[in-house]
């Protein structure tokens, strides 16, 4: 089951990248005392007394702007979060009072039905403060008082966040089907490669990017064997003026990647790897599911009997941090190669839920370690005692040791090595934590 996703949502400068970067525990948006910083919808991964979500920061939204202007722009990606989370953090400002924007943008969220907390900010002593009573008003309940610079009230904010949360119970058990998500910018032809794998017109196909704007689920047949196909809405990154207020890693695509056993990511052959195909490519790595490269439009590339290696390489280059992915060339519009689609994504998803035995396994880090003997540091060396497959999709590995400390990422990466060459899982990403004897 995916995350549930929680939006922080409020006017501009009133300390939502402060109050996202408190709560997901890091400094992952752009903070500074300027109003319209944030211009993107962020995502980071948080979690509350067991409880994990999506938190997303949004830009400030301004209701004076027009629709084609940057702050347009910015509400209209406002909404769209609104209209996907489960729950929505509403942030004001304690120091500048209840204003018009607070007003219209708490009528927009009573009207969305979601669950609201609301939270009043820069509150840094609230014990004798009553400047936060006047949010009552908004009629969204009780305003809760926190400080995001200085982490007060933090975790009871946390805990009526929580309250709101979905349950996560697990989606029902379906072992013989396999979901797959076709994932990439817009207009890239992914609604072109559904229609194709099922031979039939099921989602619209337009050469305006951003023509799907859902993910779609269609089941399908094939053999014995079910599917379900997953097309999203494309992900985008425009460039120039709007690159600022436009980062269209959308929601329902991030989810779509979450519930796949195996993404398709399409590249266009006729633009290569963009910035924002590796930020997919990285969704898909986080999530820990199998990934297709799929090379589209290469009926539109001239070429000779070496273009096919040299656009390979380049894309594995570019993408060297899922080289474990296969790549595959086809045009969706003419048909070429899509019969190996299905057939790839079959493979992917055994590679994917394969086991190794332990004794095989231990045997195998054996002989890695005679052949590359691990790094060690001022006398002291590192000694895998054992190591242990714990679970699948994605196949994760334990690795018992003396000294976790001495187990350098490189070492780590090179026992990933030997375990893909000796075991496969390709197309699956691989999972390696090391522990203490006795952990």
């Amino acid at each position: 089951m995916s995350k549930p996703i929680v939006a922080i949502v409020g006017r501009p400068n009133v300390g939502k990248s402060t109050l996202f970067n408190r709560l997901a525990g890091g400094r992952t948006a752009i903070v500074e005392d300027i109003p319209g910083v944030t211009r993107d919808r962020i995502y980071r991964d948080a979690e509350w007394l067991g409880q994990a979500f999506t938190l997303i920061d949004t830009g400030g939204i301004d209701f004076t702007s027009k629709d084609d202007s940057i702050l347009g722009q910015v509400r209209k990606q406002v909404h769209t979060a609104i209209s996907e989370a489960d729950v929505i953090l509403f942030l004001v400002d304690g120091r500048a009072g209840l204003t018009a924007d607070d007003q219209d943008l708490g009528e927009m969220l009573r009207k969305s039905k979601k669950p609201v907390v609301l939270a009043v900010n820069k509150i840094e002593e609230y014990r004798n403060n009553q400047s936060f009573y006047e949010f009552y008003d908004l009629g969204l309940g009780e305003p809760i008082p926190v400080s995001a610079a200085n982490g007060m009230n933090i975790g009871d904010l946390l805990d009526l966040v929580s309250g709101y949360l979905p349950k996560q119970n697990g989606e029902e058990a379906e072992p013989d089907v396999i979901k797959i998500a076709v994932v990439g910018r817009p207009n890239v032809g992914k609604s072109s490669l559904v229609n194709a794998i099922l031979g039939e017109d099921r989602v619209i196909v337009s050469d305006i990017p951003g023509t799907t704007r859902d993910a779609i689920d269609t089941p399908f047949v094939r053999g014995a064997q079910r599917y379900v196909l997953i097309d999203t809405a494309g992900m985008r990154k425009r460039g120039n003026v709007e690159e600022s207020t436009e980062r269209y890693s959308v929601m329902r695509s991030l989810r779509a990647i979450e519930r796949s056993d195996v993404s398709l990511l399409l590249l266009d052959a006729t633009c290569g790897v963009t910035e924002q195909d590796t930020k997919i490519a990285g969704y898909i790595r986080e999530a820990g599911k199998g990934c297709i490269l799929v090379i589209n439009k290469w009926d539109l590339i001239e070429k000779d009997d070496k273009t096919m290696n040299q656009f390979e390489q380049r894309v594995r280059e570019q993408l060297s941090f899922i080289a474990y992915a296969p790549t595959l060339f086809i045009s969706a519009l003419t048909g070429q190669r899509l019969g190996k689609v299905v057939e790839l994504v079959d493979f992917v998803a055994e590679q994917q839920a394969r086991r190794v035995n332990t004794s095989v396994l231990n045997e195998v880090i054996t002989e890695a370690v005679q052949v590359n003997p691990p790094p060690g540091d001022k006398g002291k060396r590192l000694k895998i005692l054992y190591g242990a497959q714990v679970a699948v999709k994605p196949p994760h590995f334990v690795l018992f040791v003396n000294l976790p400390e001495l187990m350098h990422f490189s070492y780590q990466r090179y026992l990933e090595n030997v375990f893909r060459k000796n075991f496969g899982f390709e197309g699956a990403p691989l999972r390696i934590t090391v522990k203490r004897r006795g952990e």
